[in-house]
């Protein structure tokens, strides 16, 4: 007799529903006893206990004693046989770093804000004891990380491994990044641009997957873009390819940030909304925008449909020269949708010069805010096993 198919309401069915959601339970949380397992996921003490046991035998999860609220209990974590692999993104505004395996699969995360004008000593200080925290949970310590990858909003160069520019992130200025943090936690450390490392993440794992040419534009604090061509990260002969942000487009326009006049940034970043809708709404948070817009607000519409109609101009242009079959659209400000996507296309529509059907594709991100952190383990796993 033939052996029985797997119907969605078989045992067999639900047994791996039931695995999968412990497996999910352990990843987001870093690390669970099995009563806190049962608790999260809703699934008797017995039953997870003997899907950690089938899981443990299998190489998928390790468990260890450890003691909570004066008991013994057995500490169930994800089973790393090729190591651990850690992501940090700085933000102008935020931090999140997360420690994951070499596929960015993530078992552990933390985010908090920044000080607007934070300092690099400070924040890789803070970066060190926090990733150390982390490692702890997963029964793991620095020894076992294979790399740590550091994402941040701002050129750098290649050659010296510092800001391409200064001022665009002050307190960053003149340090050899990477360098820097390698001293601190005696591990091999990678640095990139922050829009590059969320081109990768989206095109290995998001909304550019299969896609050999395709362009990744982050609308946050800032602009930037992720080229990957062939398949490939492009980052130019110096390291900085893709600023599509410090890419004139207003004459004599807004003073920006890196010195020119009318930069995209100055008139279409999120630091550029804040700025234009501060005499309607007072201090507001990029989210902020995005939901006020959402629920009909007449200025943050308008705003995000003049940045929209910016950023479309800019991309067409970028369209026109590497003629990518997607564009992906992400960061904080670019979670606005369709308000913001919209007038892009529109844009887009009117100048990229293609034959008709040919437009390169407009789509949102995928991975929200974990993109950067997500390219930068992928990042760093790939250049340290290389």
């Amino acid at each position: 007799m033939s052996a029985q198919r797997r119907t969605p309401g078989s045992q067999a069915s639900l047994r791996e529903a039931n695995r999968q959601r412990i497996i999910d339970a352990v990843k987001k949380h870093g690390g669970l006893t099995q009563v806190e397992l049962a608790t999260v996921t809703g699934l008797s003490p017995a039953t997870v206990s003997n899907i950690v046991r089938e899981l443990s035998a299998g190489g998928v999860v390790n468990t260890s004693q450890s003691i909570r609220s004066g008991r013994r209990a057995q500490h169930v974590t994800i089973a790393h046989a090729v190591g651990l692999v850690a992501g940090v993104h700085f933000a102008a505004r935020h931090m999140r770093i997360a420690v994951g395996d070499v596929s960015a699969t993530i078992v552990a995360e933390n985010h908090m804000p920044l000080a607007r004008d934070h300092r690099a000593d400070n924040e890789m200080d803070r970066v060190t004891i926090l990733l150390a925290d982390m490692l702890d949970s997963l029964d793991a310590g620095l020894p076992d990380l294979i790399a740590l990858g550091i994402s941040i909003p701002a050129p750098i160069d290649t050659a010296t491994g510092v800001i391409a520019r200064p001022g665009i992130m002050r307190g960053w200025d003149g340090l050899p990044i990477a360098e820097t943090m390698e001293r601190r936690i005696q591990r091999p450390v990678f640095a990139d641009n922050a829009a590059n490392l969320s081109a990768l993440a989206e095109h290995r794992l998001g909304a550019a997957r299969g896609k050999e040419d395709s362009v990744f534009v982050e609308v946050d604090d800032g602009v930037g873009a992720g080229i990957v061509i062939g398949g490939h990260l492009y980052r130019g002969g110096s390291g900085t390819a893709g600023e599509l942000g410090h890419t004139v487009i207003r004459e004599n326009g807004p003073l920006c940030r890196c010195g020119n006049r009318g930069c995209l940034e100055a008139v279409a970043s999120g630091r550029s909304l804040l700025r234009d809708l501060a005499e309607v709404h007072g201090a507001l948070k990029l989210n902020d925008i995005v939901v006020k817009a959402m629920s009909g607000d007449d200025a943050c519409v308008r705003a995000l449909g003049d940045a929209g109609q910016s950023l479309g101009i800019a991309i067409a242009n970028l369209c026109n020269i590497l003629a990518p079959d997607r564009v992906v659209v992400g960061g904080e400000v670019g979670r606005a949708g369709e308000m913001l996507l919209g007038p892009i296309r529109r844009e887009l529509e009117r100048s990229v010069l293609t034959t008709p059907g040919s437009l390169p594709e407009l789509v949102p991100g995928q991975l929200g805010r974990r993109a950067s952190v997500m390219g930068a383990i992928l990042n760093a796993a790939e250049r340290a096993q290389a």
